[in-house]
């Protein structure tokens, strides 16, 4: 009689065939169509200088416009990404992804000819509607296309994929600003949608939610209206470099009012959008903290580091671009194998080790002045790259797998809104420090100016160097450098101290190594399971 096998037979797959066969393919569009979204903000931030100067080169605009023309486009993403995701869930992720890109494009062709800056904000809320469709529909797609045991892998090659548009967005943005005018920017983006919308029609299959149930109306609208209001108020919080205004804490108080009975709603219904209890489980609630914290302290350092390269230390567009590389190659080459080192080390000493990194090359910052070496900057953002590239892919596993595969554009838009929101708050509250310390700094050196002429000098360092430019002040410059230099080092320890707690938590509460014998085979890790693959053919 033949000894029964220890090894049960593999789960039958959930994918159909036909997508199981294309599924990298798939992956490969989805990437394209995340290039687009990512690409755009990365292109802009080496842009600003540009479109802040007056016309016909730029739009003129003030660094109030200048925010704003950034922060509409946050500002409507951020509002939008938890009920785009529901209704990815709802009517289709292909449709979803459709939709976002073609108003994605549309909008990126309008802001190319904005006449204004009041156009370009406008056009740019417009790019941030689409690109609330197109973000959470690409990991919703991914997650159905591919089987449990190579989500971790499709996932790190997806988190690379930003680390590409990080490498492409600066110097594209770089060179096109050398060659042509400020618009090309952003039409650049129209050929590319294009066509990722002839391979999405063709390659990507539709997916939904075979049982979505009532549509929670009630909680869809205060889950908008929270999170427009919380992000609108800290980015007024940013832009008037104080949370104490009345302008700026009704909104951020509406907003976590709204917030509040968003949830309290959500643990009453009996079709809730969105399923609270899931944050009661430590793995999820640490993965989703994470997320949020290393945003926060990573996009407050990628706003001034842009004029830290440039207006300090005179690098053009394409010069800051090319710095990014090392940061960007980092992502690219690590992020797609951080689930081999998590398989090997655990979650949680993985990403508390790749937060370390990110809180050492933020805090590095505090030591750079106008003669840093070059080599110094390039090693600081490759440790930074490859510490968020051991972070993302490992916590959007921990968040996508804990919901049911039904629900995956749910996970994703959670995923997607506290990254937004926590990159809001970061270039907000780091953009105050460092407006607060600057204008502290500068003041001192302000007295032989107008009087008309003090507060606009005093605002940033763009607004004092254009000032000495216009009077021919040139005693101002080498004191608005150091003044700069000096917010930038406070700045850098407070992004510093944020992602130590970041490190904190997910050490904390992440899971650690699983022991190989206490692994049942149907949670196996992948490598393990890969050779049931050929049962499929």
């Amino acid at each position: 009689m033949p000894e029964p096998s220890a090894t049960p037979a593999p789960a039958p797959p959930r994918v159909p065939e036909a997508v199981h066969r294309r599924r990298w393919a798939v992956l490969g569009v989805l990437m394209l169509s995340l290039l687009i979204v990512v690409l755009d903000n990365s292109i802009l931030n080496v842009a600003v200088k540009t479109i802040s100067s007056p016309a016909p080169t730029g739009l003129g605009s003030t660094q109030s416009e200048l925010e704003w023309a950034i922060n509409s486009y946050t500002l409507v993403f951020a509002g939008l990404l938890f009920a785009s995701g529901l209704l990815g869930d709802r009517l289709g992720r292909k449709r979803s992804l459709l939709f976002g890109l073609t108003v994605f494009g549309l909008g990126s062709a309008l802001a190319a000819f904005s006449g204004s800056p009041g156009e370009l904000i406008a056009y740019r809320a417009v790019m941030g509607l689409g690109a609330a469709f197109v973000m959470p529909a690409t990991l919703a797609v991914l997650m159905n296309v591919f089987e449990r045991d190579e989500q971790p892998k499709a996932i790190g090659i997806w988190a690379g994929s930003v680390g590409l548009a990080i490498a492409v967005g600066p110097i594209t943005g770089g060179v096109l600003l050398e060659h042509f005018w400020w618009g090309s920017i952003f039409l650049i983006n129209v050929p590319v949608v294009l066509l990722a919308l002839g391979l999405m029609i063709w390659l990507v299959p539709e997916s939904k939610d075979p049982a979505p149930g009532r549509i929670d109306l009630v909680g869809v609208l205060l889950s908008v209206l929270g999170l427009v209001l919380l992000v609108y108020g800290i980015i007024r919080g940013g832009e008037r470099a104080s949370f104490t205004e009345a302008g700026v804490l009704v909104p951020v108080l509406a907003g976590l009012a709204v917030l509040t009975a968003f949830v309290l709603y959500e643990k009453r219904t009996d079709h809730p959008a969105l399923d609270v209890s899931y944050f009661r489980k430590p793995v999820f609630s640490a993965a989703v903290a994470a997320i949020a914290l290393v945003f926060f302290a990573l996009m407050g350092v990628t706003f001034f580091s842009a004029f830290y390269l440039q207006s300090v230390r005179g690098y053009s567009a394409l010069d800051s671009g090319l710095l990014l590389l090392p940061l960007a190659l980092a992502q690219m080459v690590f992020a797609p194998r951080a689930r081999l080192a998590v398989a090997r080390f655990g979650a949680r000493a993985v990403c508390a080790t790749g937060m370390a990194a990110v809180a050492l090359g933020l805090g590095a910052f505090a030591f750079f002045d106008a003669n840093t070496p070059v080599w110094v900057l390039a090693l600081v953002f490759l440790v930074q790259g490859a510490g968020m590239a051991h972070i993302m892919p490992p916590v959007t596993v921990a968040i996508m797998q804990t919901l049911p595969r039904e629900k995956a554009g749910s996970g994703s838009a959670i995923n997607n809104t506290f990254r937004q929101v926590g990159g809001a708050l970061g270039v907000a509250v780091l953009g105050s420090v460092l407006s607060s310390v600057y204008r502290g700094e500068i003041e001192g050196h302000l007295g032989a100016l107008p009087p008309a002429l003090r507060t606009t000098a005093g605002e940033s360092l763009e607004a004092t160097l254009a000032v000495a430019e216009k009077l021919g002040a040139e005693r101002l410059v080498a004191p608005a450098h150091q003044a700069f230099l000096d917010a930038m080092h406070v700045t850098a320890y407070a992004s510093a101290g944020i992602a130590a707690v970041g490190a904190v938590v997910v050490a904390a509460f992440l899971p650690g190594r699983t022991p190989p014998a206490a692994v049942p085979p149907q949670a196996a890790a992948p490598e393990a399971q890969e050779p049931a693959e050929p049962a499929r053919h």
